[in-house]
């Protein structure tokens, strides 16, 4: 069934920019659908409560337009159960786009949603909030924790590199991962429901987002020059090239550590450890193309 004919749908769009950028963007929103809904986000967290609003409506499509933070926000806010998720990738990082193959072109994407084509994919928990491109325990949750929004406004996906230098300065945490009945060492983890992290690197190759299974990379250590040779490694041959690097495949995990780690899903900070990771198994339904 499409969107369009007899299933009204809305958009919730964060503007990310502000004044006349903000409302050249809500303009063409409206221009480019006129039969959809439209609810701005202004603050962290408005994404969640708008999209609560939508379900109260009885919208049964509710699209997200913004970055991954955006999408993140509406997926803890729809009714699984009653809604599916559409994407209009116009923010700083859309990796979630990427992985689904949904276009940056903002009237390509519309068509996508307007075409309706449906896929259930797995959904993530980390605790009680859900994710569903991926997730990381350790030094990119501080990361994400630590680089301002004025920052990521002003710089991109630029903004987390200046906070990196500051963030691997500081001595890596020393992180436990419990998984059918074996525990991992580690100095950062990364989670991942669908192949793409950060972009359009590949850390999880093996990944399926209906398959059931989080894929996950632990990684020994989290300095500077650690990192650059993870980033070759991924790049060249991806995780499992890298043997101090343990790769699963799991439904479920937790992560401990005895002083507090920062928690990120979908490239928002989502909280502290202790975590636990689980999947409920094509627990969402996505347009995608």
């Amino acid at each position: 069934m499409s969107t369009s004919s007899g299933n009204p749908w809305c958009i919730i769009l964060n503007p990310a920019a502000k004044g006349d950028q903000a409302r050249k963007t809500i303009d063409r929103m409206g221009k480019l659908a006129p039969e959809a809904k439209i609810l701005l986000t202004e603050n962290p967290g408005d994404g969640e409560r708008r999209a609560r609003e939508a379900v109260a409506m009885g919208f049964q499509t509710i699209v997200a337009a913004g970055g991954d933070g955006t999408v993140n926000e509406v997926l803890n806010g729809i009714d699984p159960a009653r809604c599916a998720l559409g994407i209009l990738p116009v923010g700083t990082m859309n990796v979630l786009a990427l992985e689904l193959g949904i276009s940056p072109d903002l009237e390509r994407a519309l068509a996508v949603i307007r075409a309706g084509r449906r896929r259930q994919i797995d959904l993530g928990y980390a605790n009680q909030r859900r994710f569903i491109q991926l997730a990381g325990v350790g030094l990119d949750a501080e990361v994400v924790k630590k680089t301002h929004p004025e920052a990521k406004r002003a710089w991109g996906p630029w903004s987390y590199l200046l906070t990196v230098a500051q963030v691997t300065a500081a001595p890596a945490p020393h992180l436990k991962v419990k998984s059918g009945g074996e525990e991992y060492p580690g100095a950062m983890v990364l989670i991942g429901n669908g192949r793409h992290y950060g972009g359009p690197f590949r850390f999880f190759p093996k990944a399926d987002m209906s398959d059931g299974k989080l894929d996950v990379c632990i990684f020994p250590k989290s300095g500077p020059l650690d990192l650059l040779w993870y980033l070759q490694g991924v790049l060249l041959g991806g995780p499992e090239s890298l043997p101090e690097v343990k790769y699963l495949q799991t439904p479920a995990l937790t992560v401990e550590a005895q002083e507090k780690v920062a928690l990120e899903v979908d490239g928002e900070y989502g909280g502290e450890t202790p975590v636990a990771f689980r999947l409920e198994k094509k627990g969402v339904e996505v347009i995608v193309p």
